[in-house]
């Protein structure tokens, strides 16, 4: 199963998902992986690679590595394997992994070339395609970075057969993100069918992929749509700062900051308290946190303003209408946001 991103600037390339085929590159190229995917999948990756001139920079693995000094170390391994404008960077991991060698390989001389080859769900149906790159600071998620796309991805849900259940979990909360914003129709589809079987997991990723390919087609650079698919973002990207990194997988986060935003959307008339149960229990269905406690609400709104989304003094909030549909607010009022966050506190 082959899709396609097209975008308006002649870029274009296939986000292919089938088990993994011959990958030949006349070039040089460095993998880029963490210490957990290399002892579990390096050797099987390499059965599919034929590089004549390969070398491999292994990372820690972990949110909190996603920093300004493993990009150091993957620029330095660059620099130390004399790659030129005409080298690859291949992306061999989760979505820190991607966002850290996509971020490398944009500002490597001035930007190279590299692909995705992701190996946890969550990064299979949302991190790897798209071209967003980043890396972490003390102020909040992914704030520095740049968009750069990849040549190709290759996604080969293998890999998910020694993923553990929690971060399976985190990667289905992006598909369900999805579905609640973008289409109906696959949202009951996830409440009528598990994620179990090779069958299901292939249709779930094909859909998801479908659906944020579409979104970037349209909207590369996330100045109108593309920003819809940040729906429970706003305010997971706090709950992660809050808690360092360490406590919530990032599909945790984003699972909780759904449902936060979902009680906004009801206090607003947007959604039916029906709708947002039906949320929760498919949320809960893959033991997904589904609360979490705001210490001080005042903080909370005001870690709003650094995220990237936030206009000046406005803070743009995605919202469910219903679903398979949603919304863009820039004018809520204080009090209501206040409100909803005292609802978790």
């Amino acid at each position: 199963m082959t899709v396609n991103i097209k975008l308006p600037n002649n870029i274009s390339y296939d986000i292919i998902i089938n088990k993994l085929n011959s990958i030949k590159f006349d070039k040089k190229t460095v993998i880029v992986t963490n210490c957990t995917i290399s002892s579990l999948h390096l050797n099987y990756i390499k059965k599919y690679l034929d590089i004549k001139n390969l070398s491999i920079v292994t990372l820690l693995d972990g949110e909190e590595y996603k920093n300004m000094q493993s990009i150091d170390t993957i620029l330095n391994h660059c620099f130390e394997h004399k790659l030129n404008r005409s080298s690859l960077i291949i992306a061999f991991g989760g979505g820190v992994i991607g966002d850290m060698a996509g971020f490398a390989a944009s500002i490597y001389q001035r930007g190279i070339d590299f692909i995705q080859i992701p190996t946890t769900l969550l990064s299979q149906v949302d991190a790897s395609v798209g071209g967003k790159t980043g890396v972490n600071n003390k102020y909040g998620k992914n704030l520095i970075g740049a968009f750069h796309q990849p040549s190709a991805v290759y996604i080969d849900p293998f890999f998910l057969s020694t993923l553990p259940k929690r971060e399976f979990s985190s990667g289905v909360s992006e598909i369900i993100k999805m579905a609640i914003t973008f289409d109906k129709d696959f949202f009951i589809w996830l409440e009528n069918n598990i994620l179990d079987n090779e069958k299901n997991i292939k249709y779930a990723i094909l859909k998801s992929v479908q659906i944020k390919a579409n979104v970037v087609n349209t909207d590369e650079k996330e100045k109108g749509i593309r920003a819809v698919l940040n729906y429970g973002h706003t305010f997971a990207h706090v709950i992660e700062n809050e808690t360092n990194y360490k406590t919530y997988l990032h599909g945790e986060a984003v699972g909780i900051g759904m449902l936060i935003a979902n009680n906004l959307s009801i206090k607003i008339g947007l959604m039916n308290k029906k709708e947002a149960l039906r949320v929760k229990k498919l949320l809960e269905s893959y033991n997904i946190p589904t609360s979490y406690i705001i210490k001080n609400t005042e903080t909370f709104y005001e870690h709003f303003f650094l995220d990237k989304k936030s206009l000046d003094s406005k803070i743009k909030f995605i919202l469910a209408k219903g679903l398979g549909d949603y919304t863009i607010k820039d004018n809520l009022k204080k009090e209501d946001i206040i409100s909803v966050l005292k609802d978790f506190s």
